[in-house]
């Protein structure tokens, strides 16, 4: 199950490349259509783990907020 998701993932970097670094309007829009059907079919293939891990560090982030300790931080060291 590893190889049909780099695979997958190899395609999508891809076409997240192309449509980033292109001028036409028409390949942009197919290569963002392709890198989200890439994307897509790469949280089919992964294994259990990496699925959790996708789920979880949203979860984790809300708790963590590392937004404010980063602001706290930089606050102390300015008085």
């Amino acid at each position: 199950m590893l190889a049909p998701l780099l695979i997958n993932l190899a395609i999508a970097f891809s076409a997240i490349y192309l449509a980033l670094y292109t001028k036409e309007e028409i390949v942009r829009i197919i290569a963002i259509s392709i890198a989200t059907v890439s994307v897509v079919l790469s949280v089919i293939f992964a294994p259990l783990l990496i699925k959790l891990l996708i789920i979880a560090i949203p979860l984790l982030y809300e708790k963590l907020n590392f937004s404010k300790i980063a602001e706290s931080e930089f606050e102390g060291r300015r008085q």
